[in-house]
């Protein structure tokens, strides 16, 4: 007999959390048994149990006999629906955001801000998937008075199977641009997508926050009705000062605060926070102290000194527009020499060698001391930087910086996901 979303919520209730992993089980978990294309999670239930799990949530009948398994029809699907059950109960704002580029350094921002008056939960890590969103949702415990969820996706119709499990009271979409080119289809396909977060907010009388400077999201949101839209830098005016190597802002009051994030491109993240934070009823001082006190981590937008070199970091994810903006920002910055390792950029479809090349002549207009490219997808923007060096892969970047030590240098490390550039880092002096 398979087991009800009722019944789920109830031992979910009394569980200590939810888990999907056997090597992180915490006694009185709940696991989830899910399945994947090489693997069945169902064989670990035994497993999972063994180790203090409450229950493991199964799908597969050959395994019900084990006593303490909750079996269901699909594992996954049940995960979201637990989701969405418990979700119902909570009496709190959600916020959701999405994005092309700064979702995590904006969720980021808004937990740093937030948490200065209320406690606040944000999605940890980039869970922010068909798995990660209903396991961020489930990790709102009952002393929470706040939630941020980040909602990332490849295609149209991920936001929309997201919002309906994390159902948010308020969001924002920090901009347009483009990445995951070849799943949406297109500029206009990444505009419907991340689109359907709007469409949500503006079905259940959701609070949306908007840029400051109009662009593509103003777009959008004029054609949808909204109960309540509240714009950054309205309600806490902030000035930019200087964008290297990192955001000062002035206030209305004069004050200028210093963060550490780099580049204009964070201003108008750090804006977004601000607002939310103003909207929420924090002091001006509580908001800005949320910025001023917020660190980079994970490899984004992260001032690292390894050695003698100073490097920006940003080699968690890459696209054509966050490459640009990073590109442009570590140009204009004082600090010499200029040395730029980037490596490919993931999942722009048909548009990969065009836009790996548009990418090359960006570069070339920036006088850079050196120019290192790793990848195959790199490859189309030599056309533009014939004394550039060319690494197929990272492993022969690696030998060569082992042969030509980079010292006394600042750094640009950025590439997408999938290439994982902070390897470099041991291999700078």
């Amino acid at each position: 007999m398979k087991t009800s979303n009722v019944t789920l919520l109830e031992r979910f209730l009394q569980a200590s959390g939810v888990s999907t992993d056997t090597r992180k089980i915490a006694p009185g978990n709940l696991f989830f048994a899910l399945k994947g294309p090489n693997f069945n999670a169902n064989q670990l239930a035994e497993e999972a149990l063994s180790k203090g799990a409450a229950f493991a949530v199964i799908d597969d009948e050959a395994f019900a006999h084990i006593p303490n398994t909750l079996l269901v029809e699909d594992g996954l699907q049940a995960l979201q629906d637990l989701a969405r059950l418990y979700r119902q109960t909570l009496r709190i704002p959600v916020i959701g955001l999405t994005g092309s580029n700064g979702k995590t350094t904006t969720k980021e921002l808004l937990f740093s801000v937030l948490s200065q008056k209320f406690h606040c939960f944000a999605t940890t890590g980039n869970l922010n998937n068909h798995i990660g969103v209903p396991l961020s949702v489930l990790a709102i415990q009952a002393n929470h008075e706040i939630a941020v969820i980040e909602m990332g996706a490849n295609k149209q119709g991920d936001i929309e199977e997201l919002v309906n499990i994390a159902q948010p009271t308020h969001g924002l979409i920090t901009n347009i641009g483009k990445a995951h080119l070849e799943g949406f289809g297109g500029i206009e396909g990444i505009k419907k997508g991340k689109g359907e977060l709007f469409d949500f907010l503006a079905q259940h009388e959701g609070t949306v926050f908007l840029p400051y400077d109009k662009n593509v999201v103003h777009d959008m949101h004029a054609e949808r009705v909204f109960k309540s839209t509240i714009i950054a830098n309205e309600a806490l005016y902030t000035e930019l000062v200087e964008a290297k190597p990192t955001v000062v802002y002035q206030t209305k009051d004069g004050l200028q605060v210093r963060s550490h994030l780099p580049g204009i491109y964070n201003f108008e993240n750090i804006q977004m926070a601000l607002a939310v934070g103003k909207h929420f009823g924090l002091t001006d001082e509580q908001c800005h102290e949320g910025i001023r006190s917020y660190i980079p981590t994970n490899h984004r937008s992260q001032y690292i000194q390894i050695g003698s070199n100073q490097v920006l970091m940003d080699a968690y994810n890459a696209n054509p527009s966050s490459m640009a903006a990073a590109i442009q920002h570590f140009a204009e910055t004082e600090n010499n020499p200029k040395i730029v390792i980037l490596g490919d950029m993931f999942e722009l479809g048909d548009a990969s060698a065009e836009e790996h090349a548009a990418l090359g002549a960006l570069i070339a207009q920036q006088g850079f001391d050196k120019v290192l490219l790793v990848g195959q997808h790199m490859q189309h923007a030599l056309i533009h930087l014939p004394k550039a060096y060319y690494f197929p892969d990272k492993f022969g970047l690696h030998n060569w910086l082992q042969d030509h030590p980079i010292k006394n240098s600042y750094l640009l490390v950025k590439g997408s996901r999938g290439i994982s550039l902070e390897s470099v880092l041991p291999f700078l002096e």
